[in-house]
């Protein structure tokens, strides 16, 4: 039996529907029953947890070969920092409590540094809680994810823009597919290594410019890319509905990209196929914009 945290979001569905595809066991592990429904449907048994709760998450865990946890987004936490920290503990706790034997755990490039890396940083502090916690663990760190459009469909779809938070929308960056993360995970929880490891995950690669021109494609419509400069991030992402102590998380990793202290630096790499305008194709089908 295999827990999935996170099975409702992109990465954890795609690992489970490939566990559920080579006939494995899983543990949907949702914080809503209603939620689940559709996974019992598909074969999948159901387990409810609170994430913040470390004993109701670890009962979710418990008697499993391998569990894939992740480090949710409360974009509600007045305090994104300690409440992203105390979330993580929990997680870490549920972990040594429920005595899984083995964790993969959705990461990302740039959790080797304990600071200076925006939201990335609790992924750091995870990561090490993870590994006190006595199960072999195995980190997988990626980049950006091709799905990150999403978070842009507002501009995209209302005022015909295409925001980039960097000083140009042309350097090639590497982006994968959360099928394609989703794919890895269910490897490495039936063929776990023999320790603990980092595994990077990379991708084709893309300039924002790129990104905007197959997005444009496929909804049939023009976009104006605009690079936003440095003081105006976190306004920016304020105005596009986060709170403003978030975005200014988010601005600290946006420049950490733009300094260029995010790096591969794991034991291994692995790298994901699938091309930007197959998942842009998804994601629209999916919207209902074409």
């Amino acid at each position: 039996m295999y827990a999935i945290m996170g099975v409702t979001g992109h990465v954890g569905g795609a690992a489970a529907r490939e566990l559920l595809r080579r006939g494995e066991p899983v543990r949907a592990v949702v914080r809503d029953q209603a939620k689940g429904a559709d996974w019992a449907a598909a074969g999948a048994r159901v387990a409810v947890a609170d994430f913040a709760h470390r004993e109701t998450l670890a009962e979710s865990l418990r008697g499993c070969a391998g569990a894939f946890v992740l480090l949710p987004t409360d974009t509600a936490a007045a305090d994104p920092d300690a409440a992203h920290r105390t979330m993580a503990d929990t997680i870490a706790g549920a972990v040594r409590e429920s005595q899984v034997p083995h964790v993969v755990m959705l990461s990302s490039v740039g959790a080797d540094l304990a600071d200076g890396t925006g939201p990335i940083r609790w992924l750091h502090h995870l990561e090490n809680g993870l590994r006190a916690s006595g199960a072999q663990i195995t980190a997988v760190r990626s980049g950006h994810f091709q799905e990150k459009v999403e978070l842009l469909l507002g501009a995209v779809l209302h005022a015909g823009l295409y925001p980039v938070f960097a000083d140009s929308a042309d350097v090639p960056t590497p982006m994968i597919a959360t099928r394609d993360i989703g794919g890895v995970v269910a490897d490495l929880l039936l063929t776990p290594a023999r320790a603990s490891e980092v595994v990077d995950l990379d991708g084709p690669s893309y300039t924002e410019r790129q990104v905007a021109e197959e997005l444009s494609a496929i909804l049939g419509r023009p976009l104006q890319v605009v690079t936003i400069p440095r003081p105006g991030w976190a306004a920016a992402l304020v105005d596009g509905g986060l709170p403003p102590r978030l975005a200014e998380e988010l601005a600290g990793l946006y420049d950490a990209e733009r300094r260029g202290i995010l790096q591969l630096r794991g034991d291994r790499r692995l790298t994901g196929r699938t091309e930007l305008p197959e998942t842009l194709r998804h994601l629209a089908k999916s919207i209902g914009t074409i």
